[in-house]
């Protein structure tokens, strides 16, 4: 056996403190629809939710063994990684400093703080990551406490790697193919590190949010590079640059098993899971069932395992997951009409509306020394195809629309 592997396996057995190893768990709606054996590795169910806590744990635990007098560890995280670092420093009785950006919602601060309790402190510093994590790491140096990298830490990676462990302890054999979520790469590391010496036959493929591929960047570039735009929204692998160590270990791979995932097509995979499998998957957790509609030609027939990396979802974020994801599947569109203003004209676009047509958002201000006004409008259906036949109907009568569902800049500004 390798040495990185036992030393995964070792950090497997000793998180067996702190909770029984995550499900594997068969997904027979997915197996159905794919032809496949597919297995979701249910990270979303460890306690705080996150395999974070893994990386965490094992980085916390090697440090004390070496240096039994390190009772400060330091953090920068809004999320998986600082509730990980809290639920560690109080099971070892540590002190924890977290940083976390002025705009870190409540829930996530609340949520850090309960499962550190007093073992923790946390400080609000800077509206962005990056000023933050400057912060954290001025007053980790100024004070002698140890930082805990998210990801680029052999021994968070190490720690990662404890996900594979599990995966071929579940298992009767080696899968035929492993997907993981990329943010800064530290899970990915671990399990490719694990895999490559005791499993080489599984292929891997690695999926980031289309708004902030740093891996498919490094990847093409063939070191690390810092993106010069991320998109936000799955907040839990959106980085801007991957780590060096990671990227020391993903360096080698094909630039085609990296894929992108769409954030408004993640939307329509969080709400799918939600209401049929009654599975709760933050973006970041959600990227690896993603991908599946992309793989289905390459998966048929095959055991394939989907890490679900995470489950802290607001649900005060469910709203705009639902709005997005209509958009993606075509049931909701946004457009610009062009209406004249004279009376009975909005009851004459409302006859050209299908049966399974609805407005969701209308706002029209009537102008004056005007023959025509402007409506934004936003409307529902039940099918995607019913769209073009309203739009042509609306074509036929000569009303001029807009539509601005896909158009980033007015549909941000307008909605």
């Amino acid at each position: 056996m390798s040495d990185f592997f036992t030393k995964a396996r070792a950090a497997e057995s000793a998180l067996r403190e702190l909770f029984p190893p995550t499900p594997l768990q068969g997904n027979v709606h997915l197996s159905e629809r794919y032809g496949a054996e597919i297995l979701l590795k249910r990270e979303d169910l460890t306690p705080v939710r996150s395999y974070k806590i893994r990386g965490a744990f094992n980085a916390m635990r090697k440090v004390l063994a070496a240096r039994p007098d390190q009772r400060v560890f330091v953090c920068a995280s809004a999320g998986n990684h600082a509730q990980g670092v809290a639920f560690a420093c109080r099971h070892f009785g540590v002190q924890g400093v977290v940083f976390m950006p002025v705009t870190t919602p409540r829930q996530k601060i609340d949520k850090t703080r309960t499962f550190g309790g007093e073992n923790i402190e946390i400080r609000l510093t800077g509206d962005y990551f990056d000023d933050t994590l400057a912060a954290a790491q001025a007053w980790c140096a100024e004070a002698g406490g140890h930082f805990l990298s998210p990801f680029d830490d052999e021994d968070v990676i190490e720690g990662q790697a404890s996900v594979a462990v599990e995966i071929l302890d579940a298992l009767d054999g080696a899968p035929d193919l492993v997907i993981l979520p990329v943010g800064g790469g530290g899970l990915a590391a671990g399990v490719v590190s694990a895999l490559r010496e005791v499993a080489p036959g599984t292929r891997v493929k690695f999926v980031e949010p289309a708004g902030g591929m740093s891996l498919a960047a490094a990847v093409a570039a063939g070191a690390p590079v810092t993106l010069p735009r991320v998109d936000t929204f799955v907040d839990g692998a959106a980085v801007a640059r991957i780590g060096t160590k990671t990227f020391g270990v993903l360096g080698g791979i094909d630039a085609g098993d990296v894929l992108a995932a769409p954030e408004d097509r993640i939307c329509a995979t969080m709400l799918e899971m939600l209401n049929v499998e009654g599975i709760v998957l933050e973006p970041a957790g959600a990227l690896a069932v993603d991908v599946l509609p992309v793989l289905a030609d390459q998966i048929a027939g095959k055991r394939v395992i989907c890490v679900t990396s995470g489950g802290n979802f607001d649900f005060e974020r469910l709203p705009e997951v639902k709005e997005r994801a209509q958009r993606y599947s075509g049931v909701k569109k946004y457009f610009i009409l062009r209406l004249p203003q004279r009376p009975g004209a909005l009851r004459d676009f409302l006859d050209l509306l299908g049966p399974e047509d609805d407005i969701a958002r209308f706002e029209y201000l009537k102008k004056s020394a005007r023959n025509f006004g402007t409506v934004l409008i936003g409307i529902e259906t039940s099918r995607a195809e019913n769209f073009p036949a309203l739009f042509a109907r609306m074509g036929e009568r000569g009303l001029v629309h807009r539509d601005i569902t896909d158009d980033v800049v007015l549909s941000e500004f307008l909605i």
